[in-house]
């Protein structure tokens, strides 16, 4: 795997860590670009209606989780191709696995999305309660106390 730069990244499953390194920087570009969180805010805008806290999983989650896939994945896909020539998604997933513990949260939590639909869910829930005003406020447990007696 070369990127644009000439850089190698082999899409060998022994990638080094450097090279994973690289990728996930390149992952962590493209899920902060704006691009990105456009596509993500109009797919949850678009479904996060379907969803409710209840233990009961609709047969319609399945569907909305299978496009959410498929868009993402895509989308990322695509742009780790334009940045690196020979990108291999199945390869870095499998290189995802053995170095899953030195991932970036936010960047492990979205993956996350793709393959736990309890986090998939999760995120719709969170969505929707935001929309409807319910987001979670500490305000109320916040005490603030003068250092000066």
């Amino acid at each position: 795997m070369e990127t644009s730069d000439g850089e190698n990244l082999g899409v060998a499953t022994s990638t080094t860590s450097d090279e994973f390194d690289a990728v996930v920087g390149y992952l962590e570009d493209i899920i902060m670009d704006d691009d990105f969180q456009l596509m993500q805010r109009n797919f949850l805008e678009k479904h996060y209606q379907e969803f409710d806290d209840s233990e009961e999983n609709k047969l319609i989650y399945t569907d909305i989780f299978n496009e959410y896939i498929s868009l993402v994945e895509k989308y990322i896909e695509e742009k780790l191709l334009d940045r690196i020539h020979g990108f291999d998604m199945v390869a870095f997933t499998v290189s995802l696995q053995q170095h899953k513990d030195e991932m970036p949260g936010d960047i492990f939590d979205l993956l996350l999305t793709f393959t736990d639909f309890l986090a998939f869910k999760e995120m719709f829930l969170e969505y929707r309660a935001e929309k409807e005003g319910r987001s979670l406020d500490l305000s109320s447990a916040l005490v603030v106390t003068s250092l000066n007696h």
